[in-house]
């Protein structure tokens, strides 16, 4: 799974000892390493996003909706130079920006502020709506969800709608360990399939097959990848 990137030294394998830097009571460790094989990849090999251009109108926009437990997402960003890593160990801190949710208004490269399940997927798409009234139809929305989110009735609305839309530009990666109390026949990507996405079902840990369905084209509908990671525990 070695991934190294050219704009910066860190690599896949030294995620683990920047997240050592986080500590408290409020890590919640699970969460945030299910989500850390897709966020390398998503950084590292897709997003049209750095630093220098967090604030261009063409950039493409990361939204984490699983925003509890953002250890793994504050060690990419770090990683990736948009805050020092000096800011991780006062994670959770009074007076550090890095909250145990993520605060827009304090971390570069942060789109939304989230935590509360079930927001993050409908942002997503009201995103994508006003890229497209704007006239920009080059940037990506990505938005990463967690499987228990889909318990809340908000993201099917916001799935439905966005189908109906034809959002093609509007990608959404589900990380799916088995946390939803609801299912659906033949899996999460079936309830996607079904309201006009295109989607796929992928080993989260595989960064060759990540990178692999994350650039699959899908013309005309907004698309879904489910990445499946190991039980929460």
């Amino acid at each position: 799974m070695t991934q190294t990137t050219a704009d910066a030294e860190v690599r896949y394998e030294d995620l683990g000892s920047l997240m050592g830097l986080m500590t408290g009571a409020e890590k919640h460790g699970p969460a945030a390493t299910s989500t850390l094989d897709v966020l390398w990849v998503l950084y590292d090999r897709v997003l049209r996003v750095r630093p220098e251009s967090a604030g261009d109108a063409g950039r493409d926009r990361f939204l984490l909706s699983k925003g509890h437990g953002p250890m793994a997402y504050y060690a990419v960003l770090a990683a990736k130079r948009f805050f020092p890593v000096g800011w991780l160990s006062g994670f959770g801190a009074y007076d550090s920006p890095l909250g145990h949710h993520p605060d827009r208004t304090l971390i570069p490269g942060v789109e939304i502020g989230s935590g509360s399940l079930g927001h993050g997927l409908p942002l997503a798409v009201g995103s994508a709506l006003g890229l497209r009234a704007q006239g920009l139809d080059d940037p990506a929305v990505w938005v990463l969800i967690g499987d228990a989110e889909l318990d809340e009735g908000s993201n099917h609305e916001a799935i439905a709608y966005a189908g109906s839309a034809g959002l093609d530009r509007l990608h959404t990666v589900v990380i799916d360990n088995d946390s939803a109390t609801h299912g659906w026949h033949g899996g999460i990507a079936s309830r996607f399939e079904a309201a006009g996405w295109s989607a796929v079902t992928v080993d989260g840990r595989d960064h060759a097959a990540l990178h692999a369905a994350f650039t699959a084209p899908h013309p005309g509908r907004p698309y879904a990848v489910v990445a499946r990671v190991e039980k929460k525990r």
